[in-house]
């Protein structure tokens, strides 16, 4: 069963979806956007809307009152490619209040040469901030892009440390 929530966070309204205490979404657009991106099979599933997910909104609710490991706790399931998913998976090795280079990403995804596709799954990252996109940034140091605008994405860092 889907269960879909809103959890009110200090950068906006954190739309999420999931299938028990598995997220599949996660954004600060909309419900539709979310399920626009997600796996067929589950965006055809009949959603539940609920005040709060059981463990995945506690783990989120502590990420923002200054536990910046928290989201570690949490499952999560998107559609992708091989890459993508490869990409999605060191991403959520990049410890809270550190970052990753696109290339740095590429390489720790088992593909040096594969820059542009790290960033592609940045930018398609469906469960952001629980994959955490945002810790990945311009070789240099620039911000580079989010998906959700820079000013969100620098919010991220600073209350991870990441940012002074």
């Amino acid at each position: 069963m889907l269960l879909t929530s809103t959890f009110k966070s200090p950068v906006g309204s954190l739309y999420l979806v999931s299938d028990e205490h598995i997220l599949l979404g996660a954004g600060f657009r909309s419900f539709a956007d979310l399920f626009e991106r997600m796996d067929p099979i589950d965006s055809g599933k009949k959603p539940n809307s609920i005040k709060t997910i059981p463990i995945i909104t506690d783990l989120i609710s502590d990420y923002f009152d200054g536990d910046i490991s928290a989201f570690g706790g949490i499952q999560t399931r998107q559609p992708g490619a091989e890459f993508s998913q490869a990409a999605w998976k060191a991403m959520r090795k990049i410890p809270a209040g550190k970052v990753w280079s696109y290339s740095e990403l590429a390489k720790r995804a088992g593909s040096p040469d594969a820059v542009r596709a790290a960033g592609s799954a940045c930018a398609r990252n469906l469960i952001a901030p629980i994959i955490p996109c945002h810790r990945v940034v311009k070789t240099g140091g620039a911000l580079g892009n989010y998906g959700y605008g820079l000013d969100i994405k620098e919010w991220f860092l600073r209350h991870e440390g990441a940012l002074k």
